[in-house]
């Protein structure tokens, strides 16, 4: 989730609607330009008894953010308070319930990416070991109840956990207890971006499938295999789901900024603060009608901050953000980018790609979307044409061929498509990570969810 912690003095007022739709346009790039961005996301655990430290306590999760320093990050404040890490290799954040985010530097090649996925990875775990914390790699706590969990002091935060039992009975869960991979991706052009939009959205079925890893609610098997992707059927939908207008005739800039016009706001940021305006209208904010803020009109950062309030599959702000995996270890975390790399980088695999999906109905996509949390990749395909476990392997072939023909080498010679391996063997298997989890739970674990910790990262 995004961190703000400064206002712009050049921050103009919008005037046009030109304004609306410039973050987009000022997206494009040529194919030369484009650049890989992965987010991903831990929990955070005490090693003594596996709860979840607050932001205060001594080593608890401010710590670990300060801790940071002598890796050469320097602290973003927020009201006093460090909220965030900046650095050469992004920014390390925080979520609501001290989910601890990376969020990646924009890299050419997935080599780059995996380097700074274990860059960090050796920071954190030297952090731990000083504050005596681990960390989990899963889409969702497998052992915590809402109350169990400390809350961040970011100011948007206070604002969503207030709004969003108003709106829905899992959004709690969403912001407290579920960890994500994502990876944020460019387009040279708006058709360009509507191709891969639609693609990655009609494929997100098969990410969440592929990295399906929250089996868990409260010490027990909540009969999904990801649960985190089940919860954002009952957050908010107002900001959420498929988004069939994407597949409509005449879907670009205009459509997606209309959208977010519709999104209802969350907040508005001033003088350093997060002022509440949850469920107002932007619309109004426009026309100068909003009632947490009379008579003022919103600036550029005011749009920017609402590009990042919407929640669906697939997110579009100046780059494209595939929303759809659970968190996970550090070989799925360059699994992800690798996966939507191969997929919409190259234009042969692009159009592969589409064609594998473009024939669905907008039923038919909300029929995959209901039903992969429960049934992963032995969910059924439209028209009777197999699993998501088939069209993996026929996705996973087009991505190899996608990222051989970016012949993007590391140090050893070797291409890209290595990162694809882990899912290559999903696939073969047919067991998602969230299967081989409540195997072992129901087999040696003997129904001890405390074993679970064992698979920190």
């Amino acid at each position: 989730m995004s961190t703000r912690d400064t206002s712009s003095a050049d921050d103009p007022v919008i005037e046009s609607r030109d304004q609306l739709i410039a973050p987009m346009i000022g997206g494009e790039k040529p194919k030369d330009r484009w650049r890989i961005g992965t987010e991903h996301e831990k929990l955070v655990y005490r090693r003594s008894d596996h709860a979840a430290p607050s932001y205060d306590e001594p080593d608890g999760i401010r710590d670990i953010l300060l801790n940071l320093q002598d890796f050469g990050w320097e602290p973003v404040e927020e009201g006093g308070k460090v909220i965030a890490m900046r650095g050469e290799d992004g920014t390390v954040s925080l979520e609501p319930a001290g989910q601890l985010e990376l969020s990646g530097a924009p890299l050419e090649n997935l080599h780059q990416t995996c380097n700074e996925t274990g860059r960090h990875l050796e920071q954190v775990k030297k952090v731990g070991e000083r504050c005596s914390v681990g960390f989990l790699g899963l889409g969702m706590w497998p052992d915590k109840s809402r109350a169990e969990l400390p809350i961040m002091p970011k100011g948007r935060y206070d604002i969503m956990l207030r709004h969003m039992p108003r709106v829905g009975s899992l959004g709690l869960d969403m912001m407290l207890r579920t960890c994500t991979i994502q990876v944020n991706l460019d387009y040279s052009s708006e058709p360009d971006m509507v191709q891969k939009f639609r693609t990655g959205l009609a494929l997100q079925p098969l990410a969440t499938a592929l990295f399906a890893n929250s089996p868990f609610t409260e010490g027990k098997p909540n009969g999904f295999l990801s649960y985190r992707s089940h919860i954002w059927s009952d957050t908010d939908p107002h900001r959420t789901g498929m988004l069939p207008f994407v597949f409509e005739e005449g879907f670009g800039y205009e459509r997606w900024a209309d959208y977010m016009l519709d999104v209802p706001m969350y907040f508005v940021f001033r003088d350093g603060k997060y002022i509440d305006a949850a469920g107002l209208s932007f619309r109004d904010f426009l026309d100068g009608k909003l009632s947490a803020l009379p008579g003022e009109r919103p600036t550029q950062s005011d749009w920017w901050d609402h590009l990042s309030t919407a929640f669906p599959e697939v997110r579009l702000k100046s780059f494209l953000e595939m929303r759809g995996a659970d968190g996970g270890p550090w070989s799925r975390i360059c699994a992800l980018p690798a996966f939507w790399v191969g997929l919409l980088y190259d234009q042969g695999a692009l159009d592969a790609a589409w064609d594998l999906v473009k024939d669905w109905t907008m039923e038919e996509r909300e029929r995959l979307r209901n039903e992969v949390p429960r049934l992963a990749l032995q969910t059924e395909l439209p028209g009777g044409k197999g699993t998501l476990r088939d069209l993996g392997r026929e996705a996973l072939a087009i991505a190899r061929d996608g990222l051989k023909a970016r012949g993007q080498l590391d140090s050893g010679g070797s291409n890209e498509t290595g990162f694809l391996e882990t899912l290559d063997e999903i696939v073969e298997s047919g067991k998602v990570p969230a299967q081989r989890l409540l195997d072992k739970y129901h087999g040696e674990w003997n129904g001890d969810i405390s074993r679970v910790y064992k698979y920190s990262f």
